[in-house]
C-alpha cells in the first residue's frame, strides 16, 4: 500500500489522517441500508448487510488482495500473503466442517459450497487466474478497491458483470463436459481425518513459500508501510494475519446467518441479468435463469439477494476503511493499455468465474473450507492462470513488484 498522508501537528492520534467527508457518507449508507434492509426484509438480511461491511472493511486494511499475493509471490518468490490464506483457510477447516458434518449451526440447517469437479472448473478458473492479473483484482478484490477509490476498478467490476452474465448464457455447453460430481472431503473422510488432512497440506504450502522466499531473498520479507502517527487498528494497514483470522471467522459468521458460506460473483451474474432483461434481452428464456433459484432472483428485487446485499456491503465497509486511513481520493485519468486490460480482465473474470462454480471466495475459499474437492482444482487451475496473466501485465503497462535486491 502506498504512504499515508501526512499528519497534522496536534491532531489526535486516533483522527490522524481521516477524510471526513466520505467518511460520514460511507457511515451513514451503512447506518440507512441496515435500517432499510431490517424494515423492508429482514432483520437478518440487513445483519448481513453489516457483515458485509465489516467483511470490506477487513479486505482493506489487511490489503488481503489475492491478486497480489499470487503475484509477488510468482514474480519475485514472497510468501507472506499466500501464507495468511493458508492460515485463513486453516482456521475455516477447523470451524466448518464440524458444522457441516452436523447440517446445523446454532439449531439452523447449513450446507457447504460443494460443487460439480471437472473441464469447466479447469478452464474457467485458469481464465479466472489470468483476468485477476489484467483486471487488476479478484472478485473481493474489485470490490474493496471500488469502495476504495479505484475508478479503474469501477471499469473492470462492470466488464466483469458482463462476463459473468454472459458466462450464464453459455453454461449448458459447459456443464456437459465431462466432470464428476460433487465430491465433499467432509461426507468421504470424515471430519477428523478431513480437517487432519487439510491442515498438512497448507503446512506444506506454507513451508514451502518460506524455502523459496529465503532462498530467493535470504530473508523474510516484511515491506508494510505505516505513517509514524497512524494507529494500525484505526487507519491500517493490519497485519496480513490478522486479516486472515477475522475473514476466516466473518465467512463462518455468514454460514451461521445465512446457512451457506461466502460468495460474491453469482450476484454479478443477477445485476448483469437484470441489466439484459431492461435492455429487452430475454434472459428469463435461458436455462440458467428459466427455473428454480436463480428464476426467482431475477424476478425479485436485489434487496432480497444474500449475496448481492453483502457485495454492496463489502464496497462500503472498504470506503469507510479508505476514508479512516486518509486514502480516499478517486483518480479519473487511465491510460489507453490499463483500461483496456481492466475490460478484458474484466470481462474473463466474469466468464471464468462461472464456468469454475465460483471465484476466489466463492470456489477456493468457501470451496475448500467446505471440503470440495472442485476448490482444491480451482486453486491449481488459477495458479497457472495467475502464472500466464502475470507474464501478460507488462504489455498492458502494467507493474510487477518486485523487491530491489541490495548488496553483491
Amino acid at each position: 500500500m502506498s504512504d499515508l498522508s501526512t499528519p497534522f501537528g496536534g491532531t489526535p492520534r486516533r483522527f490522524v489522517n481521516i477524510n471526513p467527508k466520505p467518511l460520514t457518507v460511507a457511515l451513514a449508507l451503512v447506518v440507512l441500508g441496515a435500517i432499510y434492509l431490517a424494515q423492508t426484509v429482514s432483520v437478518k438480511q440487513a445483519a448481513l448487510y453489516v457483515l458485509g461491511a465489516l467483511l470490506g472493511l477487513t479486505l482493506y486494511h489487511a490489503a488481503f488482495g489475492f491478486t497480489s499475493a499470487w503475484r509477488v509471490f510468482i514474480a519475485d518468490g514472497r510468501g507472506a500473503g499466500l501464507r495468511a490464506q493458508m492460515l485463513m483457510l486453516a482456521i475455516g477447516v477447523l470451524l466448518f466442517f464440524p458444522a457441516l458434518s452436523a447440517g446445523t449451526l446454532f439449531g439452523n440447517p447449513v450446507v457447504g459450497e460443494v460443487s460439480p469437479v471437472g473441464t469447466s472448473v479447469v478452464v474457467g478458473a485458469f481464465m479466472f487466474g489470468i483476468g485477476m492479473q489484467l483486471g487488476g483484482g479478484c472478485a473481493s478484490g474489485t470490490l474493496y478497491t471500488v469502495g476504495g477509490g479505484s475508478t479503474r476498478m469501477v471499469v473492470t467490476l462492470i466488464a466483469f458483470i458482463v462476463g459473468s452474465v454472459v458466462g450464464t448464457a453459455h453454461m449448458p455447453f459447459w456443464s456437459s463436459l465431462p466432470h464428476l460430481p460433487p465430491i465433499s472431503l467432509v461426507k468421504t473422510l470424515g471430519v477428523g481425518p478431513g480437517i487432519a488432512l487439510n491442515l498438512v497440506v497448507f503446512a506444506a504450502i506454507a513451508a514451502l513459500t518460506v524455502l523459496i522466499e529465503k532462498r530467493r531473498h535470504g530473508r523474510l520479507v516484511n515491506d508494510v508501510e505505516r505513517a509514524p502517527n497512524a494507529s494500525p487498528w484505526l487507519h491500517g494497514p493490519w497485519p496480513l494475519f490478522a486479516g486472515g483470522i477475522v475473514l476466516a471467522i466473518l465467512n463462518f459468521v455468514t454460514l451461521a446467518l445465512s446457512g451457506h458460506p461466502w460468495g460474491i460473483t453469482s450476484a454479478f451474474a443477477l445485476w448483469g441479468a437484470k441489466a439484459f432483461s431492461a435492455l429487452g434481452i430475454d434472459v428469463a428464456s435461458w436455462p440458467v435463469w428459466s427455473t428454480g433459484p436463480n428464476a426467482a432472483a431475477l424476478a425479485a428485487p436485489i434487496s432480497h439477494d444474500v449475496k448481492s446485499v453483502m457485495d454492496i456491503g463489502i464496497v462500503i465497509g472498504a470506503m469507510v476503511a479508505a476514508s479512516l486511513a486518509g486514502r480516499y481520493a478517486p483518480v479519473w485519468r487511465l491510460p489507453l493499455r490499463s483500461l483496456i486490460a481492466a475490460i478484458v480482465g474484466g470481462l474473463i473474470l466474469g466468464y471464468g468465474a462461472r464456468l469454475a462454480y465460483g471465484c476466489n471466495i466463492g470456489a477456493y475459499f468457501s470451496g475448500i473450507v467446505s471440503g470440495s474437492l472442485h476448490g482444491w482444482l480451482w486453486l491449481v487451475a488459477a495458479f497457472f492462470g495467475n502464472v500466464v496473466g502475470t507474464k501478460l501485465r507488462p504489455l498492458f503497462g502494467l507493474a510487477v513488484e518486485r523487491v530491489k535486491q541490495t548488496g553483491c
